[in-house]
């Protein structure tokens, strides 16, 4: 099907992405777009629904200048400098921007994802004891990859929000509107210059991202820096445009950062490294990683995940799904009978699909991969940037909601996986260190293709094959049983239904 060459593409910009977050010096190395120029500037996304602030009057910023005062007639001279010392890499700088802000910046999050997606290394003291420190990186595993994209999304979408509600309120011409002589390098879309959508997206997204990934923030404000100045180069905005924006998002990344900090995921990441009770009734899970001599088992990934704060579920505990089976039963064995068939049988195409979806270390994560998928529909469908923050929000507020429910889902019942009720089943792919029911995949999944498939109603077919074939690689990769992958995707599609019912009261025609 199409969506394999789609999946391939994916990882080789994967791969490329990583090159520029390796060591954090290299220049952007990422896929041309054409610059983004959508068919709608939603003049009425000012007054949508936010989810970080109560109203966009939140925000205060001083009022501009007026366009005939010396200030401003300061800042066009200074803007024609800008333009006409322009450099060809600033000028290249400058698409790469304007090809999709808020797609670039989610680009970005996806590679410092894969780059921090390894687990904490066992670390032996002096006397040959071993353990699992708590290391001041992320573990950017598919949870914590989750919250990542989502607070990232939500950020990005109230801080241009708010930005719109500005722009239609001051209603400040473009340069270009100003003094015929400017004639901005590439084109820009046709809206209110003040505050400037580039600004505001920029300074969000490095402030959120550096929250996360706080080894990285020299790096990120470099680049920041570089997509505020590119608007000036191509005389797109004004300075106070700029000033205007970058407050702005800074702003709303407090917000942010500040319900990150109260949201319990924290203490549920730290409990990572740390003995967990589990049952031990000889039919359920254990941590199945084996520590070095002298270790203390390593427990199974996020214990307590489940207790993390939702965006759009208001009870985590409505959402959990009928018991799995119970592990005597009938249904139970022939399930376990069918993993093992498939493992002894496995066809090339059978390996194809488990490896495709596999996302394990050093990836971006299945998480990831849909962001992937909803970037190229975003791209497909020449969504502004309002538009294309709200896309992402509302998915990846689904998506860390579906892991949330998940996680709690798999310490409620502690199921085996395959292959520790029989160890002569042989894997796919490598086995995770947490319980089996329900698959991840699958509910990350469900979530994710429901979310899209309302904002994008024509694909709805497309996405649904998708998270079915995401959620078979599980039982094609031999490390979930079919009715794990099965009731994960309902219960996923069941936990998009919040964040569609969100989109649908959110003011967005």
């Amino acid at each position: 099907m199409k969506f394999h060459n789609f999946f391939r593409s994916s990882l080789v910009i994967g791969a490329l992405a990583l090159l520029f977050v390796t060591g954090c010096k290299e220049e952007i190395s990422s896929p041309e777009y054409p610059v983004l120029l959508a068919v709608s500037n939603d003049t009425t996304g000012g007054a949508w629904k936010t989810y970080l602030i109560a109203s966009p009057d939140e925000v205060k910023l001083p009022a501009p200048s007026e366009t005939n005062s010396a200030e401003y007639q300061a800042e066009l001279a200074a803007l024609k400098t800008s333009m006409s010392s322009r450099t060809a890499e600033q000028l290249k700088d400058a698409k790469y921007w304007a090809s999709g802000a808020v797609l670039r910046w989610n680009q970005i999050a996806r590679a410092l994802v894969a780059k921090y997606n390894v687990a904490p290394v066992a670390v032996i003291d002096s006397v040959g004891k071993t353990s699992y420190p708590v290391k001041n990186v992320p573990f950017a595993n598919p949870p914590i990859a989750s919250r990542i994209y989502s607070y990232l999304s939500v950020a990005q979408y109230d801080a241009l929000v708010a930005t719109w509600n500005m722009k239609y309120k001051v209603n400040r011409p473009s340069p270009k509107q100003i003094d015929n002589s400017i004639t901005t390098a590439i084109d820009v879309p046709n809206m209110p210059s003040f505050p400037s959508e580039h600004s505001a997206v920029a300074a969000v997204s490095c402030e959120v991202l550096a929250f996360f990934f706080p080894a990285e923030k020299d790096y990120l404000v470099g680049l920041a820096m570089k997509h505020e100045d590119s608007r000036i180069r191509i005389g797109a905005n004004v300075m106070s445009d700029i000033t205007a924006g970058d407050s702005l998002g800074k702003f709303i990344s407090a917000k942010a950062i500040a319900r990150a900090k109260t949201d319990g995921a924290g203490n549920a990441a730290k409990e990572d490294t740390l003995r967990y009770p589990h049952r031990t009734d000889g039919h359920t899970w254990v941590p199945i990683e084996i520590p070095i001599s002298g270790a203390t088992l390593r427990p199974g990934m996020l214990p307590s995940w489940g207790k993390v704060k939702t965006w759009a579920v208001p009870n985590v505990d409505l959402e959990r799904p009928m018991p799995p089976p119970a592990i005597d039963s009938k249904e139970f064995k022939d399930a376990l009978a069918e993993v093992k068939s498939i493992a002894d049988t496995r066809t090339r195409e059978q390996w194809r699909i488990a490896d495709l979806w596999a996302d394990g270390a050093s990836t971006f994560t299945p998480p990831g991969k849909w962001n992937y998928i909803a970037e190229g529909l975003i791209r497909k469908n020449n969504m502004n940037e309002l538009r294309a923050a709200r896309t992402l929000a509302l998915m990846n507020m689904s998506i860390m909601d579906a892991g949330i429910c998940c996680w709690d889902v798999k310490y409620f019942h502690y199921v085996p996986r395959p292959s520790q009720v029989d160890p002569s089943i042989k894997t796919a792919t490598g086995v995770p260190n947490f319980p089996s029911y329900m698959s991840g995949h699958a509910t990350f999944s469900g979530a994710a293709s429901t979310v899209l498939g309302y904002i994008f109603p024509s694909e709805v077919g497309s996405l649904n094959a998708q998270a079915d074939e995401a959620a078979l690689s599980r039982l094609l990769g031999s490390i979930h049983y079919r009715f794990d992958n099965e009731i994960g995707l309902a219960c996923g599609r069941n936990i998009a239904g919040h964040a569609v019912a969100l989109g649908r009261a959110d003011g967005a025609p």
